[in-house]
């Protein structure tokens, strides 16, 4: 970025410029415009993210946050899974929480989209008159914003790797975005709520050392952040103008200590659509453990091997993915879902980790700690920070078998069938709704471009409220 030599010369607009690009382009965007393609993806995300967050309402983080919150008795807007309301923010954090508390919720945007983006839209479109085709909309923008802004902060590797959950830094951003579209508010308004949104982007990886509970929340405090965002800005607050540019207390250089790259806000704007590159998640597990998982799977699968007939387990890794999943704990459960090594323990024990697998019994099943001992971990330094492992299986009879998944089950490369994405909704949303609850809920997603007021889909995720035993 070149800098200006006038002292009295701010410094050049260069992320305002680009800013107020993407802002025109988030508040204009009209559902006919969206491609078919990615029309189609956002009702699968945005299912997806609902029964994530309905199994996430059993947890014990869940419950927490919950008891935290004042209650608005008939009004406001609904914690799904309960029969409470609350404010709109505080619905968006609750929900929040439960969308990102069990790891199933998809990847690849901000970095954790739809557990920002939709618990903020659903809880701003409480009490509104709002079509399907612009929540839909709306959600299209937040993960274009939010993804954006991560890739313009250096991509995932570098952010992340300075310390920052950007699901909680850049997540924020796009939810404001996204709230702002379904309000409807002007280019200029959608740029102050996208600028806003900055100063209550937070969530750090220092939860990664102990297991502290802290990441479970960050898509929630996203969320409402992002809305709360929203709403100053149609109050009529100002944002930082110049908090793109490279500028002290500017995005980029506070979390980043650079200049960034805003150019990366616009471009193939409304071309390449940043949804399309979303993944789904199979596995009740940190994104960073899938392939290798699939890589277990696909070398079983080609060998005629069962997981009984596997003597040792040696992977190889990144730097970055050893810092984010190499440790072996299986207590506490936001620990244990980190664990490259309890992930492919659980896969040769108990089949594919879903979130069944995680229960507290199975994760301490003598055969599992069997398994966990016999799995290796080492960092190749040749290895870029997002490459993907590289398992070798040791066989009892003596064979190894070698295999790198270059993208994980869920991934566009290696899509989840529409049987299994079913499967999965059904089987997390019926840890909370009952049979017909969830399958009202996955129609009225599947017809939500034809739908006049999304109120019928808002009042399907209503239920009974948190378990007193959580899982765990």
């Amino acid at each position: 970025m070149t800098m200006s030599t006038d002292p009295r010369d701010d410094v050049p607009a260069t992320g305002a410029t680009e800013l107020a690009r993407l802002a025109a382009f988030a508040s204009a965007l009209r559902w006919d415009a969206v491609p078919a393609d990615v029309a189609a993806k956002v009702k699968v995300h945005l299912l997806d993210t609902l029964g994530a967050a309905l199994a996430g309402t059993r947890s014990q983080e869940f419950a927490l946050v919950l008891g935290t919150i004042e209650p608005h008795g008939g009004t406001g807007a609904r914690i799904w899974g309960t029969d409470r309301r609350a404010s709109a923010r505080d619905a968006a954090l609750v929900n929040g929480v439960a969308a990102h508390v069990f790891e199933l919720d998809d990847t690849g945007g901000c970095d954790h989209s739809g557990a920002v983006v939709v618990p903020a839209v659903l809880a701003a479109a409480e009490g509104r008159s709002v079509s399907g085709r612009d929540l839909l909309t709306a959600i299209v923008v937040g993960y274009e914003v939010g993804r954006r802004l991560l890739e313009a902060a250096g991509g995932y590797d570098r952010h992340n790797g300075d310390g920052w959950h950007s699901t909680g830094t850049c997540g924020t951003v796009g939810a404001a975005a996204a709230v702002a579209r379904l309000w409807q508010l002007d280019a200029a308004a959608t740029a102050h709520a996208i600028t806003a949104a900055t100063s209550f982007s937070s969530g750090l990886w220092a939860f990664i050392h102990d297991g502290a509970q802290t990441k479970k929340v960050h898509a929630g405090r996203a969320a409402e952040g992002g809305l709360f965002a929203a709403q100053l800005a149609r109050a009529g607050f100002r944002g930082p103008a110049q908090v793109f540019d490279d500028v002290w207390g500017g995005f980029f250089r506070s979390f980043g200590h650079g200049a960034g790259d805003p150019s990366r806000f616009t471009a193939d704007l409304g071309t390449v659509y940043k949804l399309s590159r979303v993944s789904l998640k199979p596995y009740a597990a940190c994104r960073g453990t899938h392939s290798a998982i699939d890589a277990v799977g696909d070398l079983l699968a080609e060998t005629g091997r069962t997981g009984e007939t596997v003597d040792g387990v040696d992977v190889r890794v990144s730097g970055l993915l050893m810092g984010m999943c190499g440790r072996r704990q299986v207590e506490p459960l936001a620990a244990a879902q980190m664990s490259l090594p309890l992930a492919l323990a659980l896969r040769l024990v108990h089949g594919e980790p879903g979130l069944s697998a995680y229960a507290q019994d199975r994760r301490h099943d003598a055969s599992v700690a069997a398994v966990l001992d016999r799995i290796t971990l080492a960092v190749d330094e040749g290895f870029a920070p997002l490459d993907e492992p590289i398992v070798t299986l040791r066989f009892r009879d003596g064979t190894r078998a070698e295999k790198r998944v270059p993208r994980p089950t869920g991934s566009v490369e290696r899509p989840m069938t529409p049987a299994a994405i079913d499967a999965k909704f059904a089987e997390l949303a019926g840890l909370a709704l009952p049979p017909d609850a969830a399958a009202a809920v996955a129609g009225l997603v599947a017809a939500l471009p034809e739908s006049q007021d999304v109120e019928p889909l808002l009042a399907c995720l209503a239920g009974a409220g948190p378990v007193a035993d959580p899982f765990r």
